[in-house]
């Protein structure tokens, strides 16, 4: 067969359009996002939840050319926002997603208005918030062998406080009970406030809380810390030894939060939003002010943050059934 020879200006043509083609899921990816992006967070505003998410949005917004506003949509424990941004159809909404809404609230609602695993898709854990076991400084107990060989001692007898049926307190004290092999006395409060308030007071005589909100009292010695749930020491507490470290090997307790987007989100988006996410939680600004709380800054890619809600959601499905914890 004889060679087709082309024009010199045809090819060129040829060549510059191959060229475009190959360069538009580029060009796709940088022009997103094309107005400014709604963060919603789906608790009230003032918690850990609002911190990071602001914290977060500020660095992201910078990266990509765009403003991140944060949006509270509280209520029903986060369902009413996720049901609201699983819907989301305008490429421009995200959303805060925690250990209640993606790990917690599949096992323990009979039925939810959205499905965590096939509604969203993730892209990156932003941070972590250490949780604190707790006991007042009267209960003879400086250790966390000291508190379960008094609990096994004495069953049923000892009590913990919560913010509510499957808080995060709740969940942290049952994980801690199934792996001690332990019975200690639930009580439920409408909120950690006045849990707090009464475990100063003596009327409890443990919990487990977020670090943020009692630091202060650890440090004026109102409260005793006998261990942390990280799988770390904290830096603002390095004497205290982790759960991991005082007998219960893989224990890893903290409340997180993440980067969730709806599953109609195109994948150009999502590395971009990905990447800027990743870029924000190493920010010295965002290290600095989350530092303030003693939370932990992440910032990890999508597929590691997929493995770490599958992992999650396989934690905390046996202790939820184990404790039969329903919401209030």
């Amino acid at each position: 067969m004889t060679p087709v020879h082309l024009p010199r200006r045809r090819l060129l043509q040829a060549g510059a359009a191959g060229a475009a083609t190959l360069a538009l899921p580029s060009l796709h990816a940088q022009a997103w996002p094309t107005k400014a992006v709604r963060f919603v967070v789906p608790f009230a505003p003032g918690g850990s939840s609002e911190i990071i998410a602001r914290a977060a949005a500020v660095e992201m917004g910078k990266v990509l050319g765009q403003s991140v506003f944060v949006d509270n949509k509280p209520g029903a424990a986060g369902n009413l926002a996720m049901q609201e941004v699983a819907r989301a159809d305008d490429q421009h909404t995200i959303i805060l997603g925690h250990i209640g809404t993606l790990a917690v609230n599949p096992y323990i609602f009979d039925k939810l208005p959205y499905d965590a695993n096939r509604d969203f898709k993730p892209v990156s854990l932003l941070a972590k918030v250490p949780s604190l076991y707790l006991v007042h400084p009267d209960l003879p107990v400086k250790t966390l062998p000291e508190f379960v060989a008094l609990a096994k001692k004495q069953p049923g007898r000892l009590n913990y406080g919560s913010a509510g049926n499957g808080s995060a307190g709740h969940l942290a004290m049952e994980y801690l009970k199934k792996e001690s092999g332990t019975f200690i006395t639930h009580v439920p409060y409408r909120g950690t406030g006045p849990m707090l308030t009464d475990l100063i007071a003596g009327r409890l005589d443990a919990a487990a809380i977020g670090a943020a909100a009692v630091l202060q009292f650890v440090r004026t010695g109102k409260l005793r810390c006998i261990a942390t749930g990280t799988a770390q020491r904290l830096a603002q507490m390095p004497e205290v030894p982790t759960v991991a470290e005082q007998g219960y090997k893989g224990f890893e307790m903290s409340q997180w939060y993440g980067l969730n987007v709806p599953s109609s989100m195109p994948a150009a988006a999502i590395e971009r939003l990905a990447a800027a996410a990743a870029k924000a939680m190493k920010e010295p600004a965002t290290l600095e002010r989350l530092a303030q709380d003693a939370a932990i800054a992440v910032g990890g890619t999508p597929a590691e943050y997929a493995a770490f809600i599958a992992a999650e959601q396989k934690r905390w499905q046996p202790v939820i059934a184990r404790a039969k914890i329903k919401p209030d």
